[in-house]
């Protein structure tokens, strides 16, 4: 008896998907490498900083929703960040209860400092890589996770998290 699960020849589109989890997997070793030669924020806050610089200043249930994560989660990162002096808060005009949160200066400049690692990382690992190069497999990932995203239908996941 034979199923679909036997089939070696795998889809195209399921090794692609096999490549991108390693490629996920890998960039996460290397973001957690880099954390425990330099302990301090949770790479995750960090992440969640660098949506806010990215976006601009939002809501923490927005930062959620782009997250794909619960608001307990972003609200436990926002007040590690808060407490790191890398974010700034303030009441939402049109709704006091609320609040808006945006980088601070110290935010800015720390991030300036993780990125230029990150950069010297990419560097290192796709040297051998041309701009052009870089440039098409990025618009093709882009565009896969529009069609992504439309598959999913979902709110939350149409969001675009790359603007």
């Amino acid at each position: 008896m034979s199923t679909d699960f036997d089939n070696t020849d795998d889809d195209v589109r399921v090794e692609l998907m096999r490549e991108l989890k390693t490629a996920s997997q890998l960039q996460h070793a290397w973001i957690m490498q880099a954390w425990q030669s330099e302990p301090g924020l949770h790479p995750a806050a960090a992440m969640l900083l660098s949506d806010l610089a990215k976006n601009g200043e939002t809501r923490p249930s927005e930062l959620a929703k782009r997250r794909f994560v619960d608001l307990s989660v972003v609200s436990r990162q926002i007040t590690q960040l808060s407490a790191a002096g890398l974010v700034d808060r303030r009441p939402a005009p049109e709704d006091g209860r609320a609040s808006l949160v945006s980088v601070s200066e110290k935010g800015r400049a720390e991030l300036a400092r993780w990125r230029a690692n990150y950069i010297e990382f990419m560097e290192k690992a796709l040297g051998d890589w041309d701009d052009e190069r870089v440039t098409d497999l990025t618009a093709r990932l882009a565009e896969m996770n529009t069609a992504l995203r439309r598959a999913l239908g979902s709110d939350a996941c149409l969001a675009d998290t790359n603007k």
